[in-house]
């Protein structure tokens, strides 16, 4: 049985909006312009970092759950390209040991070989184009 206080706070979130990643990142930002504003010096960077503070912590203890969860979908269509590029970006890190990332010559195809396999013959899959690589 959780205590009371808990209890309490499950009572008042009740109904509310919460987290997100929008609130996520507002915290974030928040946190980043307070360290900026402390290590040049800049009372006014400071003040300014509460203002994505106060947008976050409104958003969380918000009533409004339908116009909240509508700024975070924009948020997140806004930040997907980022998040695929990201992603794309790990992948090729993680199969950097494993594989060779090569352009098509013909049509700029990124095309993902086996390392270690010698003189290949590679078919583009998207122009069908071939032509011998040393992996």
């Amino acid at each position: 049985m959780p205590p009371k206080s808990m209890n309490w706070f499950r009572r008042f979130m009740n109904g509310r909006y919460g987290g997100d990643q929008l609130s996520l990142a507002f915290l974030i930002l928040s946190i980043l312009l307070t360290l900026l504003g402390q290590l040049g010096r800049l009372p006014w960077l400071i003040f300014v970092s509460y203002i994505p503070l106060v947008v976050s912590l409104y958003r969380m203890f918000s009533r409004d759950i339908r116009k909240r969860s509508m700024e975070n979908y924009k948020f997140a269509m806004l930040m997907s390209p980022i998040y695929s590029k990201y992603r794309k970006i790990m992948r090729r890190i993680k199969d950097s040991k494993t594989h060779r990332h090569l352009k098509c010559s013909n049509c700029k195809t990124t095309l993902r070989v086996p390392k270690g396999k010698g003189k290949i013959i590679i078919t583009c899959p998207r122009c069908k184009s071939k032509y011998p690589k040393r992996t």
